[in-house]
């Protein structure tokens, strides 16, 4: 099998946030319209401003959690600590780049770079 790869930033952002939604089990055809809508509007602005390639994967995963938060709650939710109340991870840094990953809201802990919950 041939791996395809693509340097479109918004090709690898959908795909990256596409994979966590799948590893969290929340990848619904609602869920991934969502996602397809963010890379939509992301599209117009990064052709406002090319510079923010480096950005725009961590703006659509935190794009896709506004949209959740509003539809499915929280997401994704940490499984990393032993904190009993459940709590979502945040993209870090907070303008979603360059290399953003998923920290813990509690402990502030890395759990993973962006598309490898």
């Amino acid at each position: 099998m041939d791996i395809v790869t693509s340097t479109d930033p918004l090709v690898v952002a959908r795909a990256l946030v596409l994979h966590d939604l799948t590893s969290t089990d929340v990848a619904t055809p609602a869920n991934v319209s969502l996602l397809e809508e963010a890379v939509a509007q992301r599209r117009w602005w990064l052709e406002q401003w090319a510079d923010g390639a480096p950005y725009v994967a961590g703006l659509v995963a935190q794009d896709v959690q506004d949209g959740l938060l509003g539809t499915s709650g929280r997401w994704p939710l940490c499984r990393s600590c032993d904190v009993d109340d459940l709590h979502p991870l945040y993209v870090d840094p907070d303008l979603g780049g360059p290399d953003p990953q998923w920290v813990c809201e509690q402990t502030g802990t890395v759990v993973a770079p962006l598309g490898n919950l």
